[in-house]
C-alpha cells in the first residue's frame, strides 16, 4: 500500500482509489459529523415539506432567522444565514478585506485560504504543546497590539478540541477594539462542548460590535449536504454590508424549511450532547492510561492525540487504522503539528471501541 498523507474527512472516493476498500465499509472517523445522523423528527416533518422547493425562499429568511434567535437566544436582527458556513468564512474575507490577519493555530486551513485569496497577509498565534494547546490570555493579547485587520479563533478548536472561555473571549474583544482589529470566531463544534454555555461569545453581540460568530448545522446536525450556516453579529455596518452584497437566496427553500425545524428538535440536541460528554470522557479516560498515547482534553466532538512511541508516525498510525477500515485523520497538514499527532472524532460507542483496540494495540 502506498503512503498517503492528511486525507481529510471528505476524501473518501481517494481513500478508497488508495487503498482498494470500498468506501461503504470504511467507519469515517475523520469527517466530525455527529454519528446519530439526520434526526427522526427532522426526516419525518421536512418529507412533509418537499413542496417548498416549487417557490423561492424568503428573501430576507424571517422565519429561519426567528428560530436561529429562539435557539441561541439572541436578536433575530443581529443573524445572517448563508450557504453554510464556509461561504460565510468567504464573505467576511472578500467584506472586510483584511491587509493582515491573524489565526490561532493549529487550526482548520480554510481561513487562511480564503484570506489569502483576497490578498491578505497571515500570521499565526502559536498554541503551544508545552501549554497543552490552551491559549495564553495576557501574551495572546500583547500580540494583538502589532495591529492586525482581522482576527480569527475556532472555538472549541480543530483539531486540537480545545475551548476558550467566554470571559477570555470578552477579553479578547475588549483588547482587539483598543487596536481596531476585528475577530471572526468559528464556533462550529460549541454545542458538542460539556460546558456550551460557558464558551459560547454569542450573548457577547450586544455588549461588542467588533466580532462575528460563525456556526452550521454539518457537524452537530450531521447536514452537510444541506449547506446552511449563519453569523451573529453586533455591528450594524457589517450587517448592512452583508445584506447588500451578498447573493439572493443562498439558502435554498430546503435548507431554509429545514433550518426552521432542527433548532427546535430539543430530544436530538439533548440526546446528542449526553452521549457525546460520555465518549468524550470515556475515550480520553483510555488512552490517559497507556504509554502510545497522550490525549487532550475534548471539548468538541473529536479528540487530538500525540503519538508516544517513536518509532511510529502519524501517516503509519492512519495507515494502521485504515487497514481495518477505520479512517482517522493524520494532522501532519496542520500548522505547528507534525508528524506525531492524529485525530478521531466520536462515532458509535462500539466503533469507537474498536478504535482504541486497534491503537492501543499498534506495535
Amino acid at each position: 500500500m502506498k503512503k498517503q498523507n492528511a486525507f481529510h474527512g471528505s476524501d473518501l472516493e481517494r481513500v478508497e482509489a488508495t487503498y482498494g476498500i470500498s468506501k461503504d465499509q470504511i467507519i469515517n472517523f475523520a469527517a466530525n459529523v455527529n454519528p446519530f445522523g439526520l434526526s427522526p423528527f427532522l426526516k419525518k416533518e421536512l418529507a412533509n415539506q418537499v413542496d417548498v422547493i416549487t417557490h423561492y425562499p424568503d428573501r430576507d429568511y424571517k422565519a429561519l432567522r426567528a428560530s436561529i434567535g429562539s435557539y441561541c437566544q439572541v436578536d433575530p436582527d443581529y443573524i445572517v444565514v448563508g450557504n453554510g458556513s464556509t461561504e460565510l468564512i468567504a464573505m467576511m474575507a472578500q467584506f472586510i478585506k483584511p491587509e493582515s490577519a491573524l489565526i490561532l493555530g493549529p487550526t482548520y486551513s480554510e481561513y487562511e485560504r480564503e484570506i489569502g485569496l483576497n490578498g491578505g497577509k497571515i500570521d499565526y498565534y502559536e498554541l503551544k504543546e508545552s501549554d497543552e494547546f490552551a491559549l495564553q490570555l495576557e501574551d495572546f493579547k500583547k500580540a494583538l497590539a502589532k495591529h492586525y485587520d482581522l482576527i480569527v479563533i475556532c472555538n472549541p478548536n480543530n483539531p486540537t478540541s480545545g475551548a476558550i472561555p467566554a470571559t477570555q473571549m470578552d477579553s479578547i474583544f475588549a483588547e482587539a477594539k483598543k487596536h481596531n482589529s476585528f475577530v471572526m470566531v468559528d464556533e462550529t463544534y460549541v454545542e458538542f462542548a460539556p460546558n456550551m454555555e460557558q464558551i459560547t461569545c454569542v450573548p457577547l453581540a450586544a455588549k461588542h460590535d467588533n466580532f462575528i460568530c460563525l456556526r452550521g448545522v454539518s457537524k452537530f446536525y450531521a447536514a452537510p449536504g444541506l449547506r446552511l450556516g449563519y453569523a451573529v453579529t453586533g455591528n450594524k455596518d457589517l450587517l448592512e454590508t452583508i445584506h447588500r452584497k451578498q447573493n439572493p437566496w443562498s439558502v435554498n427553500s430546503f435548507a431554509e424549511a429545514a433550518g426552521i425545524l432542527m433548532y427546535q428538535d430539543t430530544e436530538f440536541q439533548k440526546a446528542t450532547k449526553e452521549f457525546m460528554h460520555a465518549e468524550q470522557t470515556r475515550c480520553y479516560e483510555a488512552f490517559a492510561q497507556s504509554h502510545k498515547f497522550k490525549p487532550y482534553k475534548a471539548n468538541a466532538n473529536f479528540i487530538l492525540l500525540k503519538i508516544l512511541d517513536e518509532k511510529l508516525t502519524s501517516a503509519d498510525v492512519f495507515e494502521a487504522c485504515i487497514k481495518k477500515g477505520l479512517m482517522i485523520r493524520d494532522c501532519s497538514s496542520f500548522p505547528f503539528l507534525g508528524d506525531r499527532f492524529v485525530r478521531f472524532c466520536f462515532m458509535k460507542p462500539e466503533d469507537n471501541t474498536r478504535l482504541i483496540e486497534t491503537l492501543l494495540g499498534l506495535k
